[in-house]
């Protein structure tokens, strides 16, 4: 029985991490297609459990609130958005009490601590969700929504990882190498998500169209740029934040950044791809992943910059940060639990 249920704990945090996925896809798409204020009011939409849909719920809605009229191409993602992310909650839930049940019965080690963390976050994303619209797209609170959403998916990744019991058992001489590797993944780790918290502030601030070309910008390695105004974390709250409202060298600035910051992510994991392709064969599969995925990413960025922001495009580039996050979360969770198999035997 105790077996069973630690697999449905694995099973439980593997559906919930897929569904994480979809979630931050969906993010992705309400905030790029200009939807995020789709719906005025929260948790519902126009007073609405879906949306609007006949002409006579639409006349009501628009009746109800005359500044923002129906649009139907806006309300849909956005709902969606949030039905799905109101089930991953109630999903983590689940997963822990089914944890805490479990670790009253057995005296199996439970990563309690780590789902009870997890559903404090859910709840601080529902809040930040209720903010992206009362506050009408404050870029603060969506740069921060994304990171959560972006911490959710990777808390519930390591939890898959720490449930399946995914570590390594190494040879003493890989073993070590693996160990010194630590450091060095800690920090790329570290940048990336940095680099995931510009492409927030670009996105939320609708910076990304700033340079239409490539490599350099308005024709220029570098443009008059505003960071000073760019970064200024203390905008105002109040006015309604849809489609920006800083000027065209603060936007450039931020842009740039979010391309700097690129350009060290790069470089930083390409090093890192370096060290792991010189160990043993466990390393080379996560290190040619985390190549490819760089790779991709870095081409779907490029691609926005040159075709204008195509909206597909837009969308994986945004699964492709949450992609390359998951990568790394792997990697740093196969480098700290690694275990030397010489010490294993000697345990033994």
């Amino acid at each position: 029985m105790q077996q069973k249920l630690f697999v449905w704990g694995y099973r439980l945090a593997l559906a919930a991490t897929v569904l994480a996925c979809i979630v931050v896809v969906l993010g992705a798409f309400t905030r790029l297609s200009d939807a995020g204020l789709g719906c005025p009011d929260w948790p519902g939409c126009y007073g609405h459990m879906t949306w609007p849909t006949t002409d006579e719920h639409v006349a009501t809605a628009e009746a109800l609130f005359p500044e923002t009229p129906v649009e139907h191409d806006k309300t849909w993602p956005e709902m969606v958005h949030r039905h799905f992310a109101g089930t991953l909650g109630l999903l983590i839930l689940a997963l822990t009490v089914l944890t805490w049940w479990r670790a009253g019965k057995t005296s199996e080690r439970l990563p309690r601590g780590h789902t009870l963390g997890l559903l404090v976050l859910v709840i601080v994303q529902a809040a930040f969700g209720m903010w992206t619209v009362t506050l009408k797209l404050w870029p603060q609170v969506v740069t921060a929504h994304l990171l959560g959403g972006f911490a959710t998916l990777s808390l519930l990744w390591l939890l898959v990882q720490r449930l399946g019991d995914k570590n390594w058992h190494l040879a003493e001489g890989v073993y070590t190498r693996v160990r010194a590797l630590r450091p060095l993944v800690v920090v790329v780790l570290m940048l990336v998500v940095v680099q995931i918290a510009l492409g927030g502030w670009t996105s939320s601030n609708y910076a990304a169209l700033a340079c239409t070309d490539f490599p350099t910008c308005h024709g220029e390695w570098w443009p008059a740029m505003d960071v000073a105004r760019g970064f200024n974390l203390a905008q105002g709250i109040g006015p309604n934040y849809l489609g920006g409202l800083l000027e065209g060298e603060a936007r450039t600035a931020i842009h740039m950044a979010h391309r700097l910051g690129a350009l060290v992510v790069s470089v930083s994991v390409l090093l890192l791809v370096i060290r792991l392709l010189r160990i043993g064969k466990e390393a080379k599969v996560l290190g040619f992943t985390l190549l490819a995925v760089l790779l991709l990413q870095v081409s779907l960025g490029i691609t926005n910059v040159a075709a204008h922001l195509p909206l597909p495009v837009a969308v994986a580039h945004n699964a492709g940060g949450a992609l390359l996050l998951l990568v790394l979360v792997t990697l740093t969770h196969r480098v700290y639990s690694a275990q030397s198999t010489t010490a294993c035997i000697k345990t033994e």
